[in-house]
């Protein structure tokens, strides 16, 4: 069974203060904390942890595959 993730607990875990970071993605919820391209909760300086991101990744110029690689694990489901 799935972990859930509330909005709350995704919220909390945006990367920043040594938090891990965390983004969801068509109700998915990963963890992105070591990734490469995701330093202090920040992505390219333009996607943030610690929120829902399915409409701004939707428009990014790369799709989910790229979750499959540097170091992007799933969490579990957002409630």
């Amino acid at each position: 069974m799935a972990k859930k993730v509330s909005q709350q607990e995704l919220a909390s875990n945006d990367g920043k203060n040594g938090k891990p970071a965390w983004f969801a993605y068509k109700g998915k919820v990963y963890d992105v904390t070591d990734s490469s391209f995701w330093m202090d909760g920040q992505h390219m300086s333009m996607h943030d942890a610690g929120k829902d991101l399915t409409e701004e990744l939707d428009m990014a110029p790369h799709s989910s595959e790229n979750f499959d690689r540097d170091n992007i694990k799933l969490v579990g489901d957002l409630e």
